[in-house]
C-alpha cells in the first residue's frame, strides 16, 4: 500500500505544470521582447503621423464651447437691460403722470404748507425722471458695447468652427489611412504580451513609459547604447552578446540587445522586418 501511494504522488509530480517562464531560455526573452518592441515601435510611428491633431481638435472643442458660453451670457445680458429699460420707461411714465397729479393739486392748495410739500413732491419725481433717463442712455450704451462684442464673439467662433471642421477632416483622413493597420498591430502586441512573463512584461512597459521615445529595447551600436548613446564597456558588451542575462544600460536603464538578437527576430517573424519599411 505504502509503494503505491509513493507512485501516486510521483505521478502527480510529474503531471503538475511547470512554472511558466521556467525553460524559456534568456536568448528566447529577449527575443520576445525585442519582437514586442518591434510591432510598439510602429505602433508609435503611427501615432506620431497624427501629430498634435487630436489635441488640437480638443482645443478647439473647448474653445468653441467657451464662446458658445460667452454668447449666451451676453444674451442673459441683452435681455436683462432690455427689462431694466422698459421697467425705468415705466417709472418715467408714472413720475409723470404723478406730475401732473401734483400740479393740478398745486392750483389748489389752501395754504403755504401744502403749497411747498406739493412742490417737494414734484421736485423728486423729476429727479426721478433724471435719474432713470440717465439709468436709461447708460443701459442703451451698454447693450451697444454688447452688441458689438456678440458679432466679434461670433466672428471668432465661425472661424474657430471652420478650422475644427478642417482639422477633423484631416485627422479622419489619417485615421482612415492607418485605422486598419493599428488595429492589427494593437492585436500583434497583445498577442506577443501573452508570451512574455509577467515580471519582465512590467519592466518593459515601465521603461518603456518613461522613455521619451518609446523604446524599452535597444541595440548596441558602435559600442554605445542605442538609447541614450553613452559608451558600453567591452566586458558588459560581451555579456550581451553571450544573451545568458538580461543587462540593461547603467546610464538611461533600457534593456540591451545586439545584432543577432535582432536577426532572430527577422528570422522567426519575417513580417517584423517589413511593418518597419
Amino acid at each position: 500500500m505504502a509503494k503505491k501511494k509513493s507512485d501516486t504522488v510521483k505521478n502527480e509530480n510529474e503531471a503538475a505544470p511547470k512554472p511558466p517562464g521556467r525553460d524559456v531560455t534568456v536568448e528566447k526573452k529577449l527575443v520576445a521582447l525585442y519582437s514586442l518592441q518591434k510591432i510598439d515601435s510602429k505602433i508609435d510611428s503611427i501615432r506620431m503621423v497624427r501629430g498634435e491633431l487630436p489635441l488640437e481638435v480638443q482645443d478647439l472643442e473647448d474653445e468653441i464651447k467657451g464662446l458658445e458660453t460667452r454668447l449666451q451670457n451676453f444674451e442673459n445680458d441683452l435681455e436683462e437691460l432690455e427689462k431694466s429699460i422698459e421697467q425705468r420707461r415705466a417709472a418715467i411714465k408714472e413720475s409723470r403722470d404723478l406730475i401732473k397729479k401734483y400740479e393740478d393739486q398745486q392750483m389748489n392748495v389752501r395754504n403755504n404748507r401744502e403749497y411747498d410739500s406739493i412742490s417737494k413732491e414734484l421736485e423728486y419725481q423729476n429727479l426721478e425722471i433724471e435719474l432713470n433717463e440717465k439709468k436709461i442712455k447708460e443701459s442703451q450704451a451698454e447693450i451697444e458695447t454688447k452688441n458689438q462684442a456678440i458679432e466679434e464673439a461670433k466672428a471668432v467662433l465661425d472661424e474657430r468652427k471652420s478650422a475644427l471642421q478642417e482639422k477633423k477632416d484631416e485627422l479622419d483622413d489619417i485615421v482612415n489611412e492607418t485605422e486598419k493597420e493599428e488595429q492589427n498591430l494593437i492585436k500583434m502586441s497583445e498577442e506577443h504580451e501573452e508570451t512574455i512573463e509577467d515580471r519582465l512584461l512590467s519592466a518593459y512597459k515601465r521603461i518603456r513609459k518613461n522613455a521619451r521615445n518609446g523604446l524599452a529595447i535597444v541595440k548596441v551600436e558602435r559600442g554605445a547604447c542605442g538609447g541614450c548613446f553613452n559608451k558600453i564597456p567591452p566586458q558588459r558588451q560581451l555579456d550581451i552578446k553571450m544573451h545568458k542575462k538580461i543587462i540593461v544600460c547603467e546610464y538611461c536603464g533600457r534593456i540591451l540587445v545586439d545584432d543577432d538578437i535582432e536577426e532572430m527576430v527577422y528570422e522567426k517573424e519575417p513580417q517584423l522586418r517589413k511593418i518597419e519599411e
